[in-house]
C-alpha cells in the first residue's frame, strides 16, 4: 500500500489550503470531481501536490496588478497537475512502501454497514447484499483489493442512479458544472475536461438519489 493512499482527499485539500494561504477555504462540488477523477485516473499524489505548488509559483509570480484575484478552485492547477503527472510517469515508478492501514477493520465494517443499509432504504437490496457478502477478514489484509471491489459495486450503482435520473435533473446538473468550470475550461485538455464533466455529474447523480459512496476514501473525506 502506498503511503497515504487512502489521504488522497484529505492530502490534497490541506495541501491547497497551505498554498492558499488559508485553512478556512471549502473546496467547492467542482474540485471534489476533479479530485476524484485524478484519483480515478491514476495520478499520484505526489503529482497532485507538486502541481499545486507550482501553480501558485507561478500565480505569485505576476504582477501585483495581475494577482487582484485569489486562486478559489483546485481546477486553477489542473494544467499543473497534468505537466507535474507527465514528468513522473517518464521517469522511473515511485517505489511502493508498506504502511499500516490508516483505519481498522470495525471501521471499514461499520463503513460498509452503514452503505449497505442505506443502500437497502434506497430499493438497492441486491446492492447491498453484495456489500455483506465481502470477506472483511481476508479482504483488510489486501485494501486495493477491498477498493477495487467496492469500486465496482458503486459503478453499478451509478449507472442505475443515472438511468432513474430525470431530463431536468440531469440538465441542471450539468448547468451548474458549466457555470463552475466555465473560468478553468482553457486549463484542460478534451480528454480531462470529459473525465472531469462525467465524475461531477456522478456526484451529482448520487447525491440527488440519495446515495452513499462506498469507496474506502470516503472514509477519510
Amino acid at each position: 500500500m502506498t503511503d497515504n493512499y487512502f489521504n488522497y482527499f484529505t492530502e490534497i485539500e490541506e495541501h491547497f489550503q497551505r498554498a492558499r494561504g488559508t485553512g478556512l477555504f471549502l473546496l467547492s462540488p467542482l474540485d471534489w470531481a476533479l479530485i476524484e477523477a485524478w484519483k480515478n485516473s491514476g495520478v499520484p499524489l505526489e503529482a497532485v501536490l507538486r502541481g499545486i505548488d507550482a501553480a501558485f509559483e507561478k500565480w505569485r509570480a505576476r504582477p501585483a496588478r495581475a494577482r487582484y484575484q485569489m486562486v478559489n478552485s483546485v481546477a486553477y492547477c489542473a494544467q499543473a497537475v497534468a505537466e507535474e503527472a507527465q514528468s513522473m510517469s517518464a521517469g522511473a515508478p515511485a517505489k511502493r512502501r508498506e504502511t499500516a492501514p490508516p483505519f481498522s477493520l470495525e471501521d471499514v465494517r461499520k463503513h460498509l454497514q452503514r452503505n449497505a443499509e442505506a443502500l437497502r432504504a434506497a430499493g438497492h437490496s441486491d446492492l447491498a447484499e453484495s456489500l455483506e457478502r465481502l470477506d472483511l477478514e481476508k479482504l483488510y489484509g489486501d485494501l486495493e483489493q477491498l477498493e477495487q471491489r467496492l469500486t465496482a459495486i458503486e459503478e453499478k450503482m451509478i449507472a442505475r442512479a443515472r438511468v432513474a435520473s430525470s431530463e431536468e435533473a440531469l440538465f441542471e446538473a450539468r448547468r451548474a458544472l458549466d457555470h463552475e468550470l466555465k473560468p478553468y475550461r482553457g486549463r484542460m485538455n478534451a480528454e480531462q475536461l470529459a473525465t472531469l464533466e462525467r465524475q461531477f455529474l456522478d456526484r451529482k447523480v448520487l447525491e440527488s438519489a440519495g446515495l452513499p459512496r462506498l469507496s474506502l476514501f470516503y472514509l477519510t473525506v
